[in-house]
């Protein structure tokens, strides 16, 4: 598991793929979304520090609903054109916000969030929804967890087509 140490050392990416290989074998076998949403979220929740939220909003084909997380009750839809969730999943683009209060059009869900990485989860070309990992922390996430939420993400949609 992660600790704060090895978070802020070089072996971050390293970090992170044992937690992506971690999800593969939790994941294994299932291939419906809300279980494996609900197991991958408390996973990372758990395994990473300084969150304060981690889960999914799934896309219902106008706006995004929420779905399976760890943390404080969220907001329950979001349009495609607001917060960072919106700009995630609009632009199809992970969306890494080292301070959310200058971020335009920010929804606070909960007002102890600091900073957030969304992630735009994509299958098979379409929109499924995204992941939202929220922090209490100023400025908790970098390029590191960008390419290590990436690869989460990736190990999350592997899991619904059983590959």
């Amino acid at each position: 598991m992660f600790t704060a140490a090895a978070l802020q050392s070089d072996s971050k990416r390293e970090q992170y793929a044992e937690l992506a290989e971690q999800a593969r074998g939790l994941l294994h076998g299932e291939r419906d979304r809300i279980a494996n949403a609900a197991n991958f979220a408390a996973l990372v929740y758990n395994a990473l520090p300084g969150l304060n939220w981690a889960g999914f909003y799934f896309f219902d084909g106008s706006e995004l609903v929420v779905g399976p997380f760890q943390g404080k009750p969220a907001c329950v839809r979001i349009a495609l054109d607001k917060g960072v969730c919106g700009a995630a999943a609009s632009t199809r683009q992970t969306q890494v916000v080292r301070d959310v209060n200058v971020f335009p059009g920010h929804i606070a869900c909960d007002a102890a969030s600091r900073s957030e990485i969304v992630v735009p989860l994509v299958f098979d070309g379409a929109l499924l929804g995204v992941f939202d990992v929220d922090s209490p922390e100023l400025a908790r996430f970098d390029d590191d967890d960008r390419a290590g939420m990436e690869l989460l993400a990736r190990t999350f949609l592997q899991s619904l087509t059983g590959d």
